[in-house]
C-alpha cells in the first residue's frame, strides 16, 4: 500500500519501499547499528545481517489515517547501551521521513534481533 500526498499541482504516491528505504538509510546511521535483520528469523534463530541494497526486508510499514507505523528490525552492535540505540534510531527516523517527505511516523517499533561484537 502507498502513501497517497495530494497538493495544488496533483497527487504523489509514495510506496512503502520507499518509506522503508529512506527509514533504514536514517537508522544506519545511528552510532552503535549493526545492520538491519531479517523480518523472517532463520529457523536456528540466528540473525541475518542485510545489505544496504536490502533494506526494506528488515522495516515493515503500515499506512493510517492519521501517519504511518514502522517496524524495524535491528542489529546492535556488543557493548552498547541497547535502550539508547534504540532511542536514537526511533528519533532519527521520524526526524528523516518528517523531512524527506513530510510524513508523520505515529510509531517507530524496534525489534533487537542480536547483538554483534563488529560490525562485520
Amino acid at each position: 500500500m502507498a502513501v497517497e500526498m495530494s497538493n495544488d499541482m496533483g497527487n504523489i504516491d509514495v510506496s512503502d519501499e520507499v518509506i522503508a528505504t529512506i527509514a533504514g538509510g536514517a537508522a544506519l546511521e545511528c552510532y552503535g547499528l549493526v545492520g538491519m535483520a531479517s523480518r523472517s528469523q532463520i529457523k536456528d534463530g540466528i540473525a541475518e545481517l542485510l545489505g544496504r541494497e536490502n533494506l526494506s526486508k528488515g522495516i515493515e510499514v503500515r499506512t493510517l489515517e492519521d501517519g504511518i507505523e514502522l517496524d524495524l528490525y535491528i542489529i546492535v552492535s556488543y557493548g552498547t547501551k541497547i535502550s539508547e540505540v534504540a532511542h536514537n534510531v526511533q528519533a532519527k527516523v521520524k526526524y528523516a521521513l518528517n523531512q524527506a517527505l513530510g510524513l508523520h511516523a505515529r510509531a517507530v517499533n524496534i525489534y533487537v534481533q542480536g547483538v554483534r561484537l563488529t560490525n562485520e
